[in-house]
């Protein structure tokens, strides 16, 4: 097992300790500690050093604690600081050097920030340390990174502390999934995308993912709720990371009617980013329908591993409840489709669609045992014409609409089709 070490600062008593499971840093003594109404901002992030030794660095403008692990499968760095806000210039972190093949960064919670950092191989910290600015009144924190063999690697420094994230808390009563009261309205759970730390595609011109789909998902919850039919939940509401398996806890706290998971793609290979585009929508399945649909569900089902968590399971069904789970899910799935059909007619109309528009995968956030879902590939990232019309606050309005009256035919056409009380 790894060892690391503290540095000296406000952390009292801890001064050239050793901690077999992280490593602790607080800011040093001289500089100004962040108070508690007021995050720290970090202003630069910078990589150096080569294969035998790499150095991170982020600028601070006040004083935090960074708790270091690190993890395996994949290997990675992680760093987690409370409350910091990152200023940080576009691009940032795609780029590697020497152990570090690329970081990202953003809120991992409320009130959380986390840094990822993805390595070549098995890698352990020294010299961890946090420092006043040689100028101004910020602060420098900075760590090293220097190969180490798997076998004292194990799991990485982080195994105990990601155990315990796995049981995540109930939700909280102020949660916007988790109230419990219902207007006997159906609920709806918008689930926009990604978030925080886990930007999702990135699109030439660095327009990101996360932020063009909770644009879009805050517009369509306003158009259903001008409706006055529905009752309408959001998986977030700000730029912050939900694990996929806290969005599928949040729409069955809500005992949600539908479910409506909004992306937006991109393709790396050149050729393919410059003439596919358009819509899709996907629909739940163990089998996928075709290999592009099976690659999509397994770059979404790795956002947990984007934002330094696990990507196991965790919630398989026991073999007591296996039956009824079936059957639920067969129930569901014709509902998916169902909805999946109405989403087409209504998108055709404003919406360029792809080639192939209703496609299915085993998306974990598809997983949805009493609720019928669907997720929308809004469009391609990687596709000029798309890029430009996922930009466009006029577009997210119209596909708002779409989508809104795709959601009116399915509800009217299931209270049509409902046995009279």
């Amino acid at each position: 097992m790894q060892r690391g070490v503290r540095a000296r600062g406000w952390c009292h008593g801890l001064r050239g300790a050793l901690v077999s499971l992280a490593v602790l840093v607080c800011a040093a003594a001289a500089a100004r500690p962040a108070s508690a109404d007021v995050s720290a901002t970090a202003t630069a992030a910078v990589l150096a050093g080569d294969s035998s030794r790499t150095s991170f660095r982020l600028d601070l403008s006040a004083g935090v604690t960074a708790e270091i692990f690190t993890l395996a499968n994949p290997y990675r760095v992680i760093v987690d600081l409370p409350d910091v806000s990152f200023h940080l210039p576009n691009g940032t972190g795609l780029e590697g050097r020497g152990l570090v093949k690329a970081f990202r960064y953003g809120l991992f919670a409320e009130r959380k920030a986390r840094v990822v950092l993805d390595t070549l191989g098995p890698v352990r910290i020294e010299r961890a340390a946090m420092t006043a600015a040689q100028k101004g009144d910020g602060v420098v924190f900075t760590f090293d990174i220097v190969t180490t063999a798997p076998e004292s690697f194990g799991l990485g420094t982080g195994a105990e502390k990601l155990e315990k994230q796995r049981s995540e808390a109930p939700l909280p009563p102020d949660d916007p999934g988790a109230k419990p009261k219902r207007t006997g309205k159906p609920v709806i759970m918008i689930d926009a995308g990604h978030g925080g730390i886990d930007a999702g595609a990135v699109s030439a011109s660095n327009i990101l993912e996360k932020n063009i789909v909770l644009a879009v998902a805050k517009e369509l919850s306003r158009q259903l709720a001008a409706t006055g039919r529905y009752d309408i939940r959001m998986s977030r509401t700000s730029d912050v990371f939900v694990s996929l398996d806290r969005r599928l806890k949040l729409t069955a706290a809500s005992g949600a009617d539908l479910f409506i998971s909004l992306h937006a793609d991109s393709l790396a290979e050149p050729a393919a980013a410059q003439t596919i585009r358009g819509a899709t929508i996907y629909t739940l399945s163990e089998r996928a329908s075709d290999e592009q649909a099976r690659r999509m569900a397994e770059k979404e089902n790795a956002s947990d591993l984007v934002a330094g968590l696990d990507a196991g399971d965790g919630g398989k069904d026991d073999e007591v409840k296996s039956i009824l789970v079936d059957l639920l899910r067969r129930e569901t799935a014709n509902f998916s489709a169902d909805f999946s059909n109405a989403l087409v007619r209504k998108l055709k109309k404003k919406v360029a669609l792809s080639r192939d528009p209703q496609r299915s995968a085993a998306f974990k956030v598809l997983k949805q045992t009493n609720s019928p879902s669907v997720l929308v590939e809004l469009g391609y990232l990687s596709h000029p014409d798309d890029e430009k019309l996922l930009s466009s606050p006029s577009w997210h309005k119209q596909v708002a609409a779409s989508i809104t009256a795709a959601v009116d035919d399915y509800f009217s056409k299931r209270t049509a089709s409902s046995p009279a009380p």
